[in-house]
């Protein structure tokens, strides 16, 4: 009798833990159905707007994604501020490239010079340089003014320079030699105006290297 009791027992217990198990399973089930279930967003008349799916009024616009529990899971960006944050990581980017190259500037400093007189010999010799291209432009200058005051001379005798009038008509290789000789005067006229500003560019840039340079090393 008391074999047959235990044995009713466990029969039982069995049946229990069987019935439950299909719920259990139902329970688990359900609570992963859950989630990204409602729409939501401002449309452009200040409205909420909701939705099992993006409404129309949300495209383009900022569009919250909301729990079964109403918790924002995730946000739809839209197009301002898309833009916003493109506009964002741009300025970043240049702010990181700014930042790159600036590191970059400062280990060619240290690397470079062993004193602030070594920057100085350089900024000296480059604009020397630039010096020596200026006056060689400077004396092709005067060798085509020379050249321009000989050919006005010599246009001045052919019509219609001339007031004599059997004057001939201006030779076209004549024409021709005062129009390269003035577009020359202006192509070195250029170079003059080009070569001083960068030299005084240069000068700008060997100002702020040295500083920097003082920087870096501590000293006065």
């Amino acid at each position: 009798m008391r074999l047959l009791r235990s044995t009713t027992w466990l029969i039982a217990a069995v049946l229990v833990s069987t019935a439950a198990l299909p719920q259990s399973r139902q329970s688990s089930g359900s609570k992963k159905s859950g989630g990204e279930s409602v729409f939501r967003c401002i449309d452009a008349n200040g409205q909420a707007q909701f939705g099992d799916s993006q409404p129309q009024e949300c495209v383009g616009r900022d569009t919250q994604v909301l729990n079964d529990r109403g918790n924002v899971v995730r946000v739809i960006e839209g197009e301002q501020s898309r833009a916003a944050r493109l506009k964002t990581e741009a300025q970043e980017a240049i702010v990181r490239k700014q930042r790159e190259e600036r590191a970059l500037r400062d280990r060619m400093l240290i690397d470079t010079y062993l004193s602030v007189e070594d920057i100085e010999r350089l900024r000296n010799q480059r604009l020397e340089l630039l010096e020596a291209q200026v006056n060689v432009t400077k004396q092709n200058m005067v060798a085509m003014r020379d050249r321009q005051a000989k050919l006005q001379d010599q246009v001045a005798r052919f019509r219609p320079y001339s007031d004599d009038p059997e004057a001939l008509p201006l030779p076209d290789h004549l024409a021709e030699d005062m129009v390269n000789t003035v577009r020359s005067m202006q192509t070195y006229q250029k170079s003059i105006t080009s070569k001083l500003a960068e030299q005084e560019q240069l000068k700008a840039e060997f100002t702020r290297d040295i500083a920097r340079f003082k920087q870096l090393k501590g000293l006065n």
